[in-house]
């Protein structure tokens, strides 16, 4: 994966910036020791790396203008990190940047349970939020996989989903105001505490653009107050394409589940194997969730069962209890790391239409067998948002150039099928190439022409989510 050569004239002015950066934030917050910038020299895409120049942890809004100005003064380009488990190289640095870490902006400012929102920094992980406020009754409804690290800002970057968004819908849906630090340090307001707040829909371009227009540090949230009662099926099939089908004729029937998952055979005893979480042998697995009072989980689950039994699955399974759900949700949560236990892998995050489910999953398993390399497939199928993981042996040679090619004609398939690229994990260097497959020049243009105007420098996350030769282009002037 190519990435921009460094600004020699940036390199050569690293104790002018050090010594700027150093006036404005205390000497534990600016990292600049060739050792301890390895700490960030990649995010959870693992197969690229890069020590930056310098990395930084400011503490406030203040702190991130500060640091933003001098960086805008200099010339020097800043890479937003959340915590570092961006899986589409979305926070990796170039050897001339400066990481601006966002770690220790954890508070929580403001909770108002009569609006039903929360207000927060954005170091503070998404599963904290949902901490913050369960005592009282009410969660946070985005959850990644990564919930555990993840920050609240990478969320917002990525527009980040979870395996609930079939219902409550992703960051976007569930974000109503922010603070943002624009590259030239301007702080500015964007939203409110209310879904409809007045003005054009700055905050929808905001979330999703992979700091690539600012760096958000304070967020307004949506609560919610938590459902009675949640339980989960699972359904398990011999067929990868009658276990899509399935999925589609539930939908189609008018039930709202919170979530439906897929995992398939490889993924299935991958995480078995990690987590023990109780699941059957068979091709295709589904985790069907419904909530509500118990009345309306039992009339839920009946006919997702019935639905279900139509296709003649090799297992059906109702949780009986929170301790059985948990195992059950451990599994899917654990995929990605188990993987990671017995094989090097990139985790692709192409969406589809749900219809398209079989055609794509028959042409990743033609793909796999063309290029030599196994695909598991876990992803949230009840919007379509694809996960499979390519696995691949990094001390191979070729074998991740391979990998890049299989999950490029991977990605091309979704988009052909009436998808697109990413569904939650963004762009950022991964995808970054093939953006011209999905989008005509014009549209291209249109979106950087956003970054001119948000940007001009072009200094916010280089190299990431536009194609290379045209960012720097773009730099040049």
């Amino acid at each position: 994966m190519e990435m921009p050569k460094p600004d020699p004239f940036v390199l050569d002015r690293k104790a002018e910036l050090i010594s700027r950066l150093l006036t404005v934030l205390p000497e534990d917050a600016v990292i600049s020791d060739v050792e301890e910038t390895r700490a960030y020299e990649c995010d959870a895409l693992t197969a690229y790396r890069c020590p930056p120049l310098a990395a930084v942890l400011p503490r406030s809004t203040q702190e991130v203008s500060d640091v933003l100005r001098i960086c805008h003064e200099m010339d020097v380009p800043v890479v937003p990190r959340g915590s570092g488990t961006s899986l589409a190289g979305g926070a990796l640095p170039t050897a001339d940047s400066v990481i601006l870490g966002v770690s220790r902006l954890t508070d929580v400012l403001e909770t108002d349970y009569d609006d039903r929102i929360i207000r927060v920094q954005t170091g503070r992980t998404n599963l904290s939020v949902t901490g913050a406020v369960e005592a009282d009754g009410f969660f946070y409804a985005p959850d990644p996989s990564s919930q555990l690290a993840c920050a609240i800002a990478g969320n917002i970057a990525m527009n980040s989903g979870g395996a609930h968004c079939l219902k409550y819908g992703v960051t976007t849906n569930n974000l109503l105001g922010v603070t943002l630090v624009q590259m030239d340090g301007t702080v500015v307001e964007i939203g409110g505490a209310h879904m409809d707040a007045g003005g054009l829909d700055l905050l929808g371009v905001i979330c999703g653009s992979e700091g690539q227009l600012g760096i958000v540090t304070e967020a307004t949230l949506r609560i919610l107050p938590k459902p009675e009662g949640a339980r989960p099926v699972l359904i398990g099939y011999d067929s990868l394409e009658v276990a899509g089908a399935c999925v589609a004729d539930i939908i189609k029937a008018g039930v709202l589940p919170v979530a439906i998952e897929f995992m398939d055979r490889i993924i299935i005893r991958i995480v078995e194997d990690y987590a023990k979480a109780g699941y059957p042998d068979c091709e295709a697995l589904l985790i069907v969730e419904v909530e509500g009072s118990e009345d309306e989980i039992e009339e839920q689950l009946a006919l997702i069962e019935e639905i279900a039994r139509r296709h003649d699955p090799v297992e059906l399974r109702r949780s009986q209890g929170e301790d059985e759900s948990a195992k059950i949700w451990l599994g899917r949560k654990s995929a990605f790391g188990a993987t990671g236990r017995i094989s090097d892998y990139m985790c692709l995050d192409g969406t589809i239409p749900v219809s398209e489910l079989p055609r794509v999953l028959g042409g990743i398993d033609r793909l796999s067998k063309e290029y030599g390399l196994a695909v598991g497939n876990v992803f949230h199928a009840g919007d379509g948002n694809m996960h499979p993981l390519i696995m691949y042996d990094a001390n191979t040679p070729g074998q991740l150039e391979t990998c890049e090619a299989l999950g490029a004609e991977i990605l091309k398939l979704c988009v052909e099928v009436g998808g697109c690229l990413t569904g939650e994990h963004g762009v950022g260097i991964e995808k970054r190439d093939l953006m011209t497959h999905q989008f005509a020049p014009e549209d291209m243009e249109a979106q950087m022409r956003v970054k001119d105007v948000l940007d001009p420098k072009w200094l916010l996350n280089p190299a990431k989510v536009f194609p290379l030769s045209v960012t720097q282009e773009r730099r040049a002037g």
